[in-house]
């Protein structure tokens, strides 16, 4: 007998794009919730059109980003500026727990369909706006994007090396720390609405939940007066602390030593060479002052080794080690991503054979996996006005004739 999902019978309305909110709906899809995303034929969710593209897959189907974020969701593409097109989403609201927006603020406002509005439609819904900056404040109309609110949020600041410019990382890292706070807000909303029968609105900035990854930074500023700056794969309280060769082409070792305990048993592992019994060596904070010739040093012991080699033995002595995976590593090489069966195999009609992730949290009474592949623009709009909104074969002909469908 199948095991139900944790989030069965949960229902949700999808209007997030992009990373951040998909991230969300995605996790909460493979949890067995209905997921219904709503995008529109001059809107349709941007990553659609991120490279990488599946080979011999074209359009708004081919995107392995948009593959991976949004597994297990239906999809239905409605005009939101046809007032009947705002009576299809009230419909949806009517039988909803959950509504997710990431529009920018004041739009949803735009479009009639504002939480004062929604709450109307459905007295107890939960509806959560997720903006960079949150609703209200001096920024919170200016636009932005994620690339740029890790550099509002000091991210950026603290990449890269004392000597340049600082690094803007390719990835918006805020997209992959604010879905964790969604999660956790939409799950307060559900337990306090079973408890009160009251629905909510939350109102959940970006900026915010990136910053609490900042906290010694902050703490640090408002303490000690400092305002911390690039160290490069320096870090005060390791040493050694960085990215090592290791022997084969571009292969490389993590290391990092957090006390002389870990110092002294990465020596044996070492063989105990002898300039690790110089004194300027035998204290981490005669190793920070050092850690030039430090890491000199260490990288002609770690360069006649592999890092797959180095890793074992130096986890097995308690010492933190990890080999530099890539793509091809982690899919193919990796027995812990393996023997949990972190990536799964999906099939769409279009892109083919794809992978996509299994959500990285496992519930011991329920199980979490993809529910089907990421859907084709507008694949289930029938679907959803026929079979979940019982609407009749007239008035759909008629919605798709008039272009408030597609």
């Amino acid at each position: 007998m199948k095991s139900k999902y944790a989030l069965e019978g949960l229902k949700v309305v999808d209007f997030s794009w992009v990373f951040t909110g998909p991230i969300v709906t995605k996790y909460l899809g493979d949890h067995g919730a209905e997921v219904i995303k709503i995008e529109s034929a001059t809107r349709p969710d941007g990553t659609r059109l991120m490279t990488p593209f599946k080979p011999g897959a074209m359009g708004l189907n081919a995107s392995g980003v948009f593959a991976n974020y949004n597994s297990s969701k239906y999809s239905i593409n409605i005009n939101l500026r046809e007032p009947r097109g705002k009576e299809v989403v009230k419909k949806l609201v009517q039988r909803a727990d959950i509504v997710l927006e990431t529009f920018g603020p004041g739009v949803m406002t735009k479009l009639q369909l504002n939480y004062d509005v929604l709450k109307q439609v459905k007295q107890d819904i939960i509806m959560l706006s997720m903006t960079m900056v949150g609703q209200t404040g001096p920024h919170s109309q200016q636009p932005s994007f994620g690339q740029v609110l890790q550099a509002t949020n000091g991210f950026v600041q603290l990449l890269g090396w004392p000597d340049r410019t600082p690094s803007l990382p390719v990835a918006a890292y805020t997209d992959y720390i604010a879905p964790w706070y969604v999660l956790i807000a939409l799950m307060a909303a559900l337990d306090f609405r079973r408890r009160t029968g009251k629905g909510q609105y939350i109102d959940l900035a970006m900026l915010e939940a990136s910053v609490h990854l900042a906290a010694p930074v902050v703490m640090d500023y408002t303490v000690n007066g400092t305002i911390q700056n690039r160290m490069g794969n320096r870090n005060p309280g390791y040493a050694p602390h960085g990215v090592y060769p290791g022997k084969g082409e571009e292969r490389w070792i993590a290391i990092a030593v957090a006390s002389d305990e870990e110092w002294q048993a990465l020596c044996k592992v070492m063989g105990n060479p002898e300039w690790t019994k110089s004194p300027k060596f035998d204290t981490l904070l005669h190793r920070t002052e050092n850690q030039d010739e430090l890491d000199k040093l260490m990288g002609q012991w770690t360069k006649n080794h592999t890092p797959e080699e180095i890793m074992a033995k130096l986890q097995a002595a308690g010492v933190a080690a990890g080999v530099l995976q890539n793509a091809e590593d982690m899919v193919d090489k990796d027995p812990q991503l393996k023997l949990r069966q972190h990536f799964v195999e999906l099939d769409h009609a279009e892109m083919g054979k794809h992978l996509t992730e299994r959500p990285p949290f496992k519930l011991s009474k329920t199980p979490s996996e993809p529910q089907r592949p990421f859907p084709s623009f507008g694949e289930h709009t029938e679907y959803v006005c026929k079979e979940i909104l019982k609407m009749g074969d007239a008035e759909f002909a008629d919605l798709i004739g008039t272009g408030v469908l597609a």
